[in-house]
C-alpha cells in the first residue's frame, strides 16, 4: 500500500492508476488531522462526513469514466474567509454575522466542487485576514509544523501549515500584503498569488477592497498550476475580476528555461539583519537558473520602498471603511492586532489616500517597462525564517515588511509565486520569490517548475509529520 503522497500530481496519477482512492486519501488524511491538528491549529471546521461522501463520489465518478481533471478526489482546504457551503464563515473573528455566506459558495469554491475536489474543512487565518494571533480570544494559535514555537505565517496560515503538515494536499488562501505567500515560505511549501482580478474574490470577506487576491497554496508549482486553471477566469459577481483569456497553465509547464530573462533583485533584499544562510540559498537557486538555460539579468524595482509605503495606508483605509459601524460598536471584541490596523486607518486623510494610489499607478507604469527588459524578476521571499511566537516582529508590521519582501507585489497587482529553496540554521524553510507581467502567471508557474524539476527542497516534510506518514489503504488490495 502507498504513503500518502506529497503532490497532487502523485496522488491524481495514483488515483487513476488504482493505487488508491479518494476514500482512502481522504480518510488517511483525516486520520493524520486528528492525530497532529491539536498541536497545529490548522482547522476552524472540519467537514469530515461530507468530505467522505464527496470522496465516495468522486471514486464512483472516476471508475464510470468521468474525470473532471486533477482535482478530481484530492483533499482541499478552504481559508475560513471564504464560504463554502457545509457550514460558517467566521473569519476568526466574533464579529462576523453568523449568517453571513451561510449554506452558499463563494464562487471559487464552486469552482473546486465542478472540479471534483473534496473540501475538507474550513482553515484557521488571523481575524478578518490581518493582524496576529490573540490568544484571549476563543480561537486555536496556529503554529508551524517546523517549529511548534513558530508562527506559520499569516493570514493563510492554517492552509500552510495544513499542506506542509499533509492534512489536505492544496487549499485556498488569499492575499493583501502576502498571506498566500508569507504561510507558503514559513512552511516550506509552494504558492501564488494571482494578478489581480485574475481570480473573482466575491464571498470572501475583504481586507483592502483594492489589494485583496486569491489564489493557491500546494506543495508544488505543477499543483499551484493544476489549482489555478480551476479558479481563474472572470465572474460578474466580482467588479475588479478582469474579463482575459485563461491559458492551460499545466500544458505551459516546459521545464525549459532556455533564453529566459531572469531580473535578479538584490537591491532591496538582503538587509543587515537576514539569517546568515539567505544569501547563499539565493544564490545556489540562481546557480540552477542559470543551469536551465536561463540569462540573469542584474534589476532594480521600481520605487521599492514608496510603493511598501503607500500600502499600509491603503490597506488601513480600505479595512476601515469595511468595518467602521462594527469597530465602533464592538471595539473590544476584535483582536488586538486587527484593532492596530483600523486604529491607522481612521489616522489616513483622504488627501494620504489618494497620493498612495497615485503612487501605485506611477510604479505600475515603471515596472511595465522594467518587464520590458526581462520575462520575470527573482528575490528571496523573507529574510529570515518563520517568526518565533512573543516576537515583537509580530505587532511591528513595518518591521515585518522590512524582513518580508510580498507587499510590493500586492501594491502594483502583479502575480508573485514563491517556492521552497532550502532552510536557515535552525532548520526553518527558506523561499524564493518569483514575480513576473500582469496576467502572465504561466510564465511564473513555468520556472517555478522548471526549479523544482531540478531540487527537491518543496517534497522536504517537518519532523513533526515523518512518524504520520502511513500507509494509506489500496482500491487493489
Amino acid at each position: 500500500m502507498p504513503e500518502i503522497p506529497l503532490t497532487v500530481q502523485d496522488a491524481a496519477a495514483a488515483l487513476r492508476a488504482g493505487e488508491l482512492t479518494s476514500v482512502d486519501l481522504t480518510q488517511a488524511m483525516l486520520d493524520r488531522a486528528d492525530e497532529l491538528d491539536s498541536q497545529l491549529g490548522t482547522y476552524l471546521a472540519r467537514f469530515d462526513r461530507q468530505a467522505l461522501a464527496n470522496a465516495e463520489r468522486a471514486d464512483a465518478e472516476l471508475r464510470d469514466g468521468l474525470d473532471r481533471g486533477p482535482f478530481h478526489g484530492i483533499p482541499v482546504g478552504v481559508k475560513d474567509i471564504l464560504a463554502a457551503s457545509e457550514g460558517p464563515t467566521t473569519a476568526q473573528s466574533l464579529i462576523l454575522d453568523p449568517d453571513w455566506g451561510a449554506g452558499k459558495d463563494a464562487p471559487i469554491v464552486k469552482r473546486l466542487r465542478r472540479a471534483g475536489a473534496v473540501i475538507t474543512g474550513k482553515t484557521s487565518t488571523m481575524e478578518f485576514a490581518c493582524g496576529v494571533p490573540d490568544p484571549t480570544k476563543p480561537f486555536p494559535i496556529p503554529r508551524n509544523p517546523w517549529d511548534l514555537d513558530t508562527w506559520p505565517g499569516g493570514s493563510s496560515s492554517g492552509t500552510g501549515s495544513g499542506i506542509a503538515a499533509g492534512l489536505f494536499l492544496a487549499g485556498i488562501g488569499t492575499d493583501t500584503g502576502g498571506s498566500i505567500r508569507i504561510p507558503a515560505a514559513f512552511c516550506g511549501v509552494s504558492g501564488l498569488m494571482p494578478t489581480f482580478g485574475r481570480v473573482p474574490k466575491s464571498g470572501c470577506t475583504p481586507l483592502g477592497y483594492s489589494l485583496d487576491h486569491v489564489g493557491p497554496l500546494a506543495r508544488s508549482a505543477w499543483d499551484c498550476a493544476g489549482m489555478l486553471q480551476v479558479l481563474a477566469g472572470y465572474d460578474p459577481s466580482d467588479p475588479d475580476c478582469i474579463d482575459v483569456p485563461v491559458p492551460d497553465y499545466l500544458s505551459g509547464l516546459s521545464g525549459s528555461l532556455a533564453g529566459l530573462r531572469v531580473g535578479v533583485e538584490r537591491a532591496h533584499h538582503f538587509p543587515e539583519e537576514r539569517d546568515p544562510l539567505v544569501e547563499g540559498c539565493f544564490d545556489a537557486a540562481l546557480e540552477v537558473l542559470k543551469q536551465l538555460g536561463a540569462r540573469l539579468v542584474d534589476v532594480v524595482l521600481p520605487l521599492y520602498d514608496e510603493v511598501q509605503a503607500a500600502l499600509m495606508p491603503t490597506c488601513a483605509a480600505e479595512s476601515l471603511a469595511y468595518h467602521m459601524s462594527d469597530a465602533q460598536a464592538r471595539w473590544g471584541d476584535y483582536f488586538e492586532g486587527t484593532r492596530a490596523m483600523l486604529a491607522r486607518g481612521a489616522l489616513v486623510s483622504g488627501a494620504d489616500y489618494v497620493q498612495a494610489q497615485r503612487l501605485r499607478r506611477v510604479a505600475q507604469r515603471q515596472l511595465v517597462g522594467l518587464l520590458d527588459t526581462v520575462d520575470v524578476v527573482v528575490m528571496p521571499t523573507s529574510a529570515v525564517g518563520a517568526f518565533r511566537y512573543g516576537q515583537d516582529d509580530l505587532l511591528d508590521i513595518e518591521r515585518l515588511f522590512k524582513l518580508v519582501f510580498t507587499s510590493y507585489w500586492d501594491a502594483v497587482g502583479n502575480p508573485a509565486l514563491v517556492v521552497p529553496m532550502g532552510f536557515t540554521g535552525e532548520g526553518l524553510p527558506l523561499s524564493l520569490q518569483i514575480a513576473g507581467r500582469a496576467f502572465d502567471e504561466a510564465a511564473l508557474l513555468n520556472v517555478g517548475h522548471a526549479y523544482q524539476q531540478a531540487t527537491e527542497w518543496h517534497l522536504q516534510t517537518p519532523p513533526l509529520t515523518r512518524s504520520t506518514r502511513a500507509p494509506v489503504g489500496s482500491a487493489a488490495s
